[in-house]
């Protein structure tokens, strides 16, 4: 196994699917505060659509991998946010809460079984109000943004100052 050396976000989803969108936004976001306070060194910022082969490549490598992706959930919460921290034993349980027919839960499956996750995968779930055809986020989605987007900052920055202790 390669050494492992960077951090990854990762927004999945699709733009132009109003809330399914919202990972791709938070990685916007997140690029647009790079200018203004660099991200570590190392620090990726990418978009995917949920292949599972794409995100295998897009963490392969990484101490830690953050992906952020739109979420269904019974009863609906929109703009709710879910924070999991896969560990060993929940890497080995796909998840099928991915807004997307093939996607996360299926990505971490075959990245265990090929021996290619990241050291640490943090996944923000938010929860949708409507993945129909279009562009922009609902309004309880849209209320989610700032504080999602401070929450990814938040973990690159321990992963960093992890990084600088050990």
């Amino acid at each position: 196994m390669k050494e492992r050396t960077h951090i990854a976000v990762v927004g999945v989803g699709n733009e132009y699917r109003h809330d399914d969108g919202i990972g791709w936004v938070v990685v916007e976001r997140l690029r647009e505060r790079a200018e203004r306070r660099p991200l570590p060194p190392g620090t990726t910022l990418a978009t995917c659509d949920g292949d599972p082969g794409r995100l295998i490549a897009l963490w392969e490598g990484a101490q830690l991998a953050v992906v952020v992706d739109a979420a269904h959930a019974h009863p609906s919460g929109p703009g709710r946010v879910h924070r999991i921290e896969l560990d060993a034993v929940r890497l080995s349980q796909p998840s099928r809460a991915s807004s997307h027919g093939l996607g996360l839960g299926e990505a971490v499956e075959l990245a265990r079984v090929l021996g290619r996750l990241p050291g640490r995968l943090v996944v923000y779930a938010v929860e949708g109000a409507d993945s129909s055809l279009g562009a922009g986020l609902s309004p309880a989605v849209a209320a989610a943004l700032a504080p999602l987007t401070e929450s990814v900052e938040l973990e690159i920055v321990r992963q960093r100052d992890a990084t600088a202790r050990g």
